[in-house]
């Protein structure tokens, strides 16, 4: 990962969007099934089609975003607490695994770990939906939070307050390839338009909290001016050196492993049990359901497709990652932060 101490020269302005995509110009419908969602009848695809909504720069659910508001209003974090923070499709599961199983480790062992049960996004609440909503609910001796919310959006007494928090990222192109997946699995009728649809929104910073690379921009960014505070990960690093960081994370959130567990293996225990080969295949997560009974409710085993690393190679054409890459290098080129590997499709 590159680095850059140069704060002064990041652009974190909003990546452009104009807030629709002329479909019939640009993607002429496929079917009748495509055009049937496009509520307004004049040919632009909108945000709120997705039940999207702008609010300080990015793009919330409905859902989401009473929630947001509400933390920023009302939420009064402990010192001691660690927010998770990610946008979605960048390694979040993951990330709410790992972190989850490090700071549990004494209480449970690998065999009785709630993880086994329970999706990881049951394990961890989300400040937005689960703590905002249902304060009188928190365990106050639990430390873990998780949030999507962008940095430049947490509450103020959360930055405040001298939390510490850990932030996940991943290549944009891997991203994309993820979101497009998700969407077409929890809202099917979004799957009947074509891929270079969804694509143009996103280039534009339509998606779930996004635009995604002013997300990335502001923990970066904050990762740089308070490295004690902003742990911040990349999905690719994590993968290629998952042993390191897993340490590393631990240490960073006040759990760390002894010489003792890790010469008996338990960073390699953690490592196995979070695994996407262990995690995807529980029961709970092939057939188990997460948020039932609110408007997002979804099948658990939506948040495990593949758990690799350029897998965008098998789905987008090179004009689509000539154009990724080149927003990316606009974005994130002069704070010291990319994405390596090869781009070639």
């Amino acid at each position: 990962m590159e680095s850059s101490s140069n704060t002064e020269s990041c652009d974190i302005s909003e990546t452009t969007c104009n807030g629709k995509v002329d479909l019939e110009e640009a993607y002429p419908p496929k079917s009748e099934g495509t055009v049937s969602i496009i509520s307004r009848g004049n040919g632009l695809l909108c945000p709120e089609d997705f039940g999207l909504f702008q609010y300080e720069g990015f793009w919330y659910h409905s859902f989401y975003l009473e929630g947001v508001k509400l933390a920023q209003e009302q939420f009064k974090p402990q010192s001691t607490d660690i927010f998770l923070c990610s946008a979605p499709k960048s390694g979040t599961t993951w990330l709410k695994a790992l972190a989850f199983s490090i700071v549990t480790r004494t209480e449970f062992d690998f065999s009785t770990n709630p993880l086994l049960v329970k999706v990881p996004h049951d394990c961890v609440p989300m400040l937005e939906v689960d703590i905002v909503k249902n304060m009188s609910d928190r365990n106050p001796e639990f430390p873990l939070l998780s949030t999507h919310m962008p940095y430049s959006s947490l509450p103020k007494s959360i930055i405040d307050s001298g939390c510490r928090v850990v932030y996940i990222c991943r290549d944009p192109k891997d991203v994309f390839v993820s979101f497009w997946h998700f969407i077409c699995k929890a809202r099917p009728e979004i799957g009947l338009l074509p891929m270079e649809v969804i694509f143009e929104l996103f280039c534009q910073g339509v998606s779930y909290y996004g635009p995604y690379w002013d997300h990335v921009l502001g923990y970066w960014k904050a990762s740089l001016e308070q490295p004690e505070r902003v742990l911040f990960l990349k999905y690719e690093d994590m993968k290629r050196e998952t042993s390191v960081l897993v340490k590393r994370l631990a240490e960073f959130i006040g759990h760390p492993f002894s010489a003792a567990e890790e010469t008996e293996g338990a960073v390699e225990r953690v490592i196995d049990l979070c695994s996407f080969e262990n995690l995807s295949n529980l029961e709970v997560n092939k057939n188990g359901r997460h948020r039932v009974d609110t408007p997002v409710a979804i099948e658990n085993n939506t948040y495990f497709r593949r758990g690799k690393v350029r897998d965008w190679k098998n789905h987008l054409t090179a004009e689509m990652v000539q154009r990724m890459d080149r927003i990316t290098e606009q974005k994130l080129g002069s704070c010291g932060l990319m994405f390596g590997g090869d781009s070639k499709p």
